[in-house]
């Protein structure tokens, strides 16, 4: 994307690096030129600032936006909407791959309407990392990994061939190939620069903050790397992508200042748990937080990232650290070139975004602090991230957890034969045992202490328990090769931990299926078994059907817990197992000190693993360049694959967008309760035989060893409409008792599927709303939760509050959210899903933060009426409602230019 060159305030600018010369837009001359001192500007609002300013042309950005920003500092807040522009968009496949399909879409769309397909065309660059696709169908052998490889390819061959196809057919458009690693660790080992350059219409080269927006929630993991970038839905990436600002308000900034260090035992996986409770307990959804300190120079690039990642867990936009002199050794460390290297400092330091010991903490709109030696070993669960409990609370709480997880009082003594073994397993006992997710596998410090844990129990003659399945996923090649240099990858593989392919997997649900005979035993005696992961998230229904209680931990607990077999033994009280002259084995006795993990680190990774694992990133092995490509500016569909197909949103669209309309004699699909995830809404993992996506695979005589998961056929909206809402352990209150994606349909009462119900009201002409508790659509940035929705008929979302990604996503796709008055709650209302709704006021048109009236009509006749936020929060939004849709909007706007 190349700069607007419009600079009316004259503070264009050039650097000198080492001969070369880079303009820039000097934020120190803006300050002369009358915008004042912003000297203590949050370091993460400076970026907006450039931006606007290197964007400000009176039109999209006008001098009013650039002084809000400025003004920000009076009262640490303000109430603009500004135009943001990111550098870039970074996509992973399960996101990436629907996103291609709309743009494919909107080629034959344009066509239609009788303008230039060409005109679709990212004018950002878009990197897509394949990571999503890989499942853990083998484990615990060195055959694993190939045989793993063999089924993605078999799985998704449909998908990657249509990734061919757009990488030739779209300009900016880079796809990295299956087997090299996770979106975000890519992003921060290679892809990220820190400082972006470009021509711009001259030719000139002009230098500006990289930044990006990600089709992941936990894009915000180069927020570590002083890179602004946070998650938001294929639908607005896809706006970005076609050249089409972000409309948001300029946020908070909630500053976190960190002090000390991390003491003997811990890690920063510990750290980023404590920071996540901590932060949610704040209320930071939809803000900024930057963290400062002097605790930041005890932290390492990749501890920081860490931190950056499980942004979307504590609920902000960002996690952002500024750049420093640890910033500058990584991007040395990790290979980058040189000369971009030397600009990254020298542009910092001109711009006043550096930082170090004598730079002034930045003002901030509200703060907390904590002293990172206070830090223990943690856990999080059994169903969110931000629910920390210490490591030496685990037993206990699991145990205090476990009558509303098996959903009755459960029997702790209860053991239940498992056929063909010589072993039993109970409620608590640990099935899943992944050292996954780019939280952690990102950085060697855990990654080679979970090496040392293996390697020091295989020592003392401990193993992993026969009940446990155990993966190690990395998230680059990187990762394999200093386990290797460490010698630490044998002792790994000798306790089961084998390499199982280089991806997103059990973080994901991609768990894969575990042994009949202990999914047979759960089933059996109602269990309630464990997983132990060193991801991000564990919300129910996710990592697997079988584990109802998941754990979030560091790569070498998750060792530990292997080994332990049960979260009903006390690691650090309790023995691991017997030494080789049976004596008990302690964690104290296998536990690396951190003086051990640093000394392996300096000696097992080198600047070199990232130069030779990154030299040729964007080609692939021989099987993916083998995979056929289609040619041709439009994409020929297959109307008999099950993978991609072309999705209904631009059918009998016209070249002008109706009039707004109100919602009437509305239907209620669902009524559900608080922290709805978009894992509830639209599930990655295993798709049901049962329901109804699974009985439209097997119509189109898919074997259902071959159904792979909801992730993977995101580029089929048949079978994502059918799976929305369709998480094993949703619970709707519209059919109480059940779990599910059931309903009733109304008046009648017939209990049903979800989409078969809104199949039916679709018939009948009846439009749905759903309503909703708190934080509803937490979790990941999945588009379909949101284009699920709309494909079944649902008009309104009706909750308490919303995520900031999902909200964004209903409008994105035309859906309008709502927002109950403060007191006011489905609860209160006494709605059970009978009601018939009118949504009222909306004809009059959508203006930001406008009530809308809901008329709520009884089964016996009577009737309520309240007013509703409207969380439209911007004109831009209105307008994107006004149109059907954000791609609507931009396809109608292309068409006409």
């Amino acid at each position: 994307m190349t700069t607007t060159g419009h600079d009316s305030l004259n503070i264009r600018r050039t650097l000198d690096v080492d001969g070369e010369k880079i303009d820039y837009y000097s934020i120190p001359e803006a300050e002369k030129a009358g915008l004042g001192d912003v000297s203590r500007l949050p370091f993460s609002l400076k970026v907006l600032l450039e931006n606007l300013l290197r964007h400000e042309d009176g039109r999209t950005v006008t001098s009013e936006d650039v002084s809000a920003i400025a003004g920000w500092l009076k009262d640490r807040k303000a109430d603009r909407e500004i135009a943001y522009r990111p550098a870039r968009v970074l996509m992973q496949d399960f996101t990436g791959v629907p996103a291609v399909v709309d743009l494919a879409a909107m080629r034959d769309a344009m066509v239609a309407l009788g303008g230039d397909p060409e005109k679709i065309n990212p004018l950002a660059q878009c990197d897509l990392v394949i990571d999503h696709s890989v499942m853990v169908d083998k484990f615990g052998t060195a055959a694993s990994f190939g045989q793993n490889v063999e089924l993605e390819m078999e799985r998704n061959g449909e998908r990657y061939a249509f990734l061919r196809w757009g990488q030739k057919a779209f300009n900016n458009f880079r796809v990295v190939p299956p087997g090299t690693g996770i979106c975000h660790q890519v992003n921060l080992e290679y892809l990220a620069q820190t400082v972006w350059t470009t021509k711009d219409q001259n030719g000139n080269e002009v230098a500006y903050p990289d930044t990006l927006v990600g089709t992941d929630s936990h894009t915000t993991m180069v927020n570590g790397l002083a890179v602004l970038g946070w998650g938001v839905g294929g639908i607005e990436a896809e706006a970005v992508m076609l050249g089409q600002p972000i409309s948001m308000l300029i946020p908070e900034v909630v500053g976190f200042k960190l002090t000390g260090k991390l003491k003997e035992g811990t890690t920063a996986t510990d750290l980023v748990l404590t920071v996540t409770q901590m932060l949610r307990a704040q209320g930071v959804v939809g803000k900024f937080v930057e963290f400062y300190g002097p605790g930041i120079a005890e932290l390492g690039l990749a501890d920081r990232a860490t931190i950056s990642n499980m942004a979307p867990e504590y609920g902000a936009t960002c996690g952002f650290f500024p750049i420093d002199a640890e910033t500058i050794n990584y991007l040395n460390f990790t290979a980058r070139d040189p000369k971009r290297v030397k600009l990254v400092e020298a542009y910092a330091k001109a711009q006043g975004m550096w930082r170090d010991n004598n730079t002034p903490d930045p003002e901030f709109t509200a703060t907390l602090e904590l002293d990172i030696s206070t830090v223990e070993p943690s856990l999080a669960g059994p169903k969110r991230p931000q629910d920390r409990v210490l490591l030496t609370d685990a037993t206990n709480a699991f145990q205090g957890a476990l009558p509303e997880l098996a959903g009755t009082s459960a029997d702790l003594d209860k053991q239940v034969a498992v056929a063909g073994t010589d072993y039993k397993i109970g409620h608590g006992n640990v099935i899943i045992a992944a050292i996954t997710s780019c939280t952690n596998t990102s950085n060697p410090n855990v990654m080679l202490a979970a090496g040392l844990v293996a390697r020091n129990a295989l020592a003392k003659g401990l193993t992993v328990k026969p009940w446990v399945k155990t993966s190690l996923a990395p998230g680059s090649k990187v990762v394999t090769d200093y386990l290797e240099k460490a010698g630490l990858q044998d002792d790994l593989d000798a306790l089961g931990f084998n390499l199982v392919g280089y991806g997103c997997t059990t973080c994901i649900g991609n768990s894969g299926p575990v042994e009949p005979a202990i999914a047979d035993a759960i089933a059996e005696g109602e269990l309630v078994a464990c997983s132990v992961l060193s991801g991000n998230r564990n919300f129910e229904g996710r990592v697997s059907p079988q584990a109802k209680a998941n754990y979030l931990a560091s790569p070498p607990l998750v060792v530990a817990y292997a080994i332990a077999g049960s979260l009903n033994i006390d690691i650090t009280k309790d023995s691991l197992g017997l030494d080789k002259e049976g004596n008990p084995v302690y964690l104290k006795d296998i536990w690396p000190s951190n003086a051990e993990v640093h000394k392996t680190v300096r000696e097992a990774v080198s600047r070199e693993m990232f130069e030779t694992q990154y030299a040729d990133v964007f080609s692939g092995d021989k099987t993916w360049q083998s995979i056929p490509t289609a040619e041709g500016q439009t994409y020929t569909w297959d109307s008999s694959s099950t993978y991609v197909q072309h999705p209904p949103y631009f059918e009998g669209m016209q070249k002008q967008p109706g009039a707004f309309e109100d919602i009437k004699g509305a239907r209620v699909l669902a009524l559900l309760g608080d922290s709805v995830t978009t894992d509830h809404i639209s599930p990655a993992g295993a798709i049901k035989a049962d329901g109804p996506a699974g009985e439209y695979l097997k119509s189109h005589q898919v074997a259902q060893k071959d159904f792979n998961s909801y992730g993977s056929r995101r580029g089929n909206d048949q079978v994502m409409t059918r799976g929305t809402f369709a998480n094993i352990r949703l619970r709707n209150e519209v059919a109480p008792g059940t779990e599910g994606g059931v309903t009733k349909h109304m008046p009648d009462g017939t209990q049903m599927w979800i989409y078969d119900a809104a199949v039916k009201y679709r018939e009948e002409g009846t439009p749905l709303v759903v309503f909703a508790g708190k934080e509803y659509g937490t979790g990941s940035s999945r588009d379909w939760a949101a284009k699920g929705t709309l494909l079944l008929g649902i008009k309104a979302v009706i909750a308490e509050s919303f995520e900031r990604i999902h909200r964004s996503n209903l409008v994105g796709m035309g859906i309008l959210p709502l927002q109950f008055p403060e007191g006011v709650t489905r609860k209160t209302l006494n709605l059970d899903g009978s009601e018939v709704i009118d949504l009222v006021g909306i004809e009059a048109g959508i203006t930001p933060g406008m009530n809308v009236t809901c008329k709520i009509t009884r089964i016996d006749g009577s009737s309520q009426e309240i007013d509703l936020l409207c969380r439209i929060d911007t004109l831009d939004e209105s307008e994107y409602y006004r149109h059907d849709g954000i791609l609507q909007y931009v396809l109608r706007n292309l068409s006409a230019s």
